[in-house]
């Protein structure tokens, strides 16, 4: 069954973290993906740009509306993910919390609903 771990935190709270604490944690999330493999469990992860860099595509009236970035009131912003394959819920909840994310913020796990039609990878 695969499972997205969602990795959501303070952006501005983790800008203030020590550029060692910063690096280290990448480090831990790098060796827990080469874990994540070794097992035959890991299918993808990256962090991702801070949310000012994102932008928001809407659709009204067949048109598309973009605006920058997301304007959702939030402290809490996605900072990246984990795509991973595992039994079940709770052998994703035991790889959420290996995830270095969690100690600063929240890693929300949330099973794939696979479809068929799909191109393979």
């Amino acid at each position: 069954m695969k499972f997205m771990l969602i990795v959501h935190h303070d952006e501005e709270a983790f800008d203030k973290i020590e550029k060692e604490k910063r690096q280290q944690m990448l480090a831990e999330s790098i060796a827990l993906t080469h874990q994540l493999h070794a097992t035959g469990q890991y299918l993808s992860a990256s962090p991702l740009q801070p949310a000012a860099t994102a932008v928001m595509v809407r659709v009204r009236e067949g048109k598309p509306l973009v605006t920058d970035g997301p304007f959702i009131e939030t402290r809490e912003q996605i900072a990246g993910y984990f795509l991973i394959d595992a039994r079940d819920l709770n052998e994703a909840i035991s790889v959420a919390a290996r995830v270095p994310g969690a100690g600063i913020g929240t890693v929300e796990v949330r099973p794939l609903i696979e479809i068929s039609g799909l191109p393979k990878e």
